[in-house]
């Protein structure tokens, strides 16, 4: 008969989680259903590198966070964006990695072919700057869009410039600038047809995302 020891319960917690995984994926939305699959991995990863329960758990934590958590404070700050954003056209959803993500429209950001922010969205960036000194783990990435009208020379380096003047409003509103990432995509990741003027107007966007990582145990 084989002897459950202290070493292996942390594996059995990870092998477990897996197993309830499989028996209940049927119920799960794709949310769920990463977030319990990376709890198994994380616990069974937390038993192969430590020999301890405690190493399980905090693999278990990490695996169902995927590296950022939806904390209070992620929640309070999607719920305040929300309200700040009421019938701009900015929508403010949360991610399957727990990111908040706003998806904010050319029409209150950028006029065609400009990387000028439009004073429309300065109320919107103000309200995301505010708190954000308040938690120190979270992480801001910035990604520029535009449509397909021009050249990749014209709108590769537009959509970066687009990324970069919302990074720089946020540094003037007091948000450390080495929390700040940016990129441009230019017109490879379009929403919506370009081939009609509502839909070039829904390509040429920004995208911010705001993420938490979860707090290291030692």
């Amino acid at each position: 008969m084989t002897t459950l020891t202290t070493c292996n319960r942390p594996l059995i917690v990870g092998l477990s989680a897996i197993v309830l995984l499989v028996s209940g994926c049927a119920e799960m939305n794709d949310t769920q259903r990463g977030t319990a699959m990376g709890a198994g991995l994380g616990a069974l990863a937390g038993a192969v590198i430590g020999d301890s329960g405690k190493s399980a758990a905090i693999g278990a934590g990490v695996g169902a966070l995927g590296g950022y958590i939806w904390s209070n404070q992620m929640a309070k700050k999607k719920a305040a964006m929300e309200q700040a954003t009421a019938g701009t056209g900015v929508a403010v959803t949360q991610t399957a990695d727990n990111q908040l993500k706003l998806n904010i429209p050319s029409d209150i950001s950028f006029d065609t072919g400009r990387a000028n922010i439009k004073p429309n969205l300065h109320p919107i960036l103000d309200q995301f700057a505010q708190g954000l000194s308040g938690q120190p783990n979270t992480e801001v990435r910035i990604v520029g869009h535009t449509d397909s009208t021009g050249t990749d020379a014209i709108n590769n380096p537009l959509s970066v410039n687009r990324a970069a003047s919302a990074r720089d409003y946020l540094v003037s509103r007091g948000v450390d600038s080495r929390r700040i990432q940016i990129d441009g995509r230019g017109s490879y990741e379009p929403i919506a047809d370009n081939s009609s003027d509502s839909g070039r107007a829904r390509n040429r966007r920004i995208e911010i995302f705001l993420a938490e990582r979860a707090v290291a145990v030692r």
